[in-house]
């Protein structure tokens, strides 16, 4: 099988490409480095990986680079932790719509043309982020409120996308929802905006990468957004990844949509207490201040992952202990090498 993925270069991304790679199929990978810049992974030299410079709103080449490929990775966007999408509101919903419209017009003339069987989805948590029942499942996002932040409205609106595509040219598709996702590879973002929290320029990245780097800064006390109290399914990037893979391979998953997610769930202050302790010892005090929170922090995102474990078998298996374990020693080298 061959896949293209767009946004390959990004912080899901690349465990997408490594998950593809690994198991035996041939990826090509498309990002134009906007988020961090240029990087490095293991796999850039692996016989099975081309990896192309451009731009995912460019249709021609998208159509170019589908020309032999079975399946889309649909990943590429503007996205990143609760700052960043607060400071880019804009510049994200007209960049991430841009980009959609254009993935689903080459996907189009692809599997007319061509061989393309499925696109596969990048949707987000946050399309339930006005919601007022949990666990969410799937199918409530077409029920609840819509989402308030123009991150939430326009990942809700990837999904309609999807079906759209479906509807009218018999586009075949998969929705997958990652739920905070935790890895190796968020450097700070690129762009002049600086966003403060206490006296650490935040990377604008995720929670775990951002309050690991507060830490290893010396910030004491720790400045957490809100009280804490907000709850969250901190999810392995490598167990996402081979939950996406599964979600491509599946012929049950073909127009259905899955929520990706591990069924632990962890409050923002329970989370920054066990940085604390893992970067800082049991011995010195876990001390904490409340910065004023962001419009869209949501208090509770809570998953039913009931129908990814029934139909792809997935199951995130990585605990959140495991997952600080690799991320703090890869962000105190970041933080020495100057790259956060």
């Amino acid at each position: 099988m061959k896949v293209l993925v767009t946004g390959s270069a990004g912080f899901i991304g690349g465990y997408v490409v490594a998950e593809l790679l690994g198991r035996g199929h041939e990826v090509v990978g498309l990002d134009n480095h906007s988020k961090y810049g240029p990087v490095a992974h293991a796999y850039d030299d692996h016989p099975g990986y081309r990896f192309v410079v451009g731009d995912a709103r460019d249709v021609d080449l998208l159509t170019e680079l589908l020309a032999d490929c079975d399946h889309l990775i649909a990943g590429a966007a503007m996205i990143g932790g609760i700052s960043y999408f607060h400071t880019y509101a804009y510049d994200l919903l007209a960049t991430n719509e841009r980009i959609m419209a254009a993935t689903c017009d080459a996907a189009i003339r692809a599997q007319r043309e061509r061989r393309l069987r499925k696109v596969t989805y990048l949707s987000s948590s946050m399309v339930f982020e006005s919601t007022d029942r949990w666990p969410s499942r799937e199918g409530d996002e077409r029920t609840v409120p819509p989402p308030r932040s123009s991150y939430g409205f326009q990942k809700l609106a990837v999904e309609y996308y999807a079906r759209a595509a479906w509807e009218q040219y018999g586009l075949p598709y998969t929705i997958v929802r990652p739920f905070n996702c935790v890895g190796v590879g968020e450097g700070r973002a690129l762009g002049e905006v600086e966003v403060l929290s206490g006296n650490v320029k935040l990377a604008m990245s995720h929670v775990v990468p951002d309050l690991v780097q507060k830490i290893v800064k010396g910030q004491d006390p720790l400045h957490i957004l809100g009280d804490g109290g907000q709850v969250r399914h901190y999810t392995y990037g490598g167990d996402l990844a081979r939950g996406i893979v599964l979600a491509v391979e599946h012929e049950a998953a073909r127009n259905e949509d899955f929520n990706l997610s591990t069924a632990e769930s962890t409050t923002v202050l329970e989370l920054a207490r066990l940085i604390w302790r893992k970067v800082k010892g049991p011995d010195v005090p876990f001390r904490h201040v409340c910065d004023e929170p962001f419009a869209h922090d949501v208090r509770r995102r809570v998953p039913d992952v009931g129908k990814a474990r029934s139909v792809l078998g997935f199951t995130a298996t990585t605990s959140l202990d495991a997952m600080l374990d690799e991320v703090i020693p890869w962000v105190v080298r970041a933080v020495r090498d100057g790259r956060l």
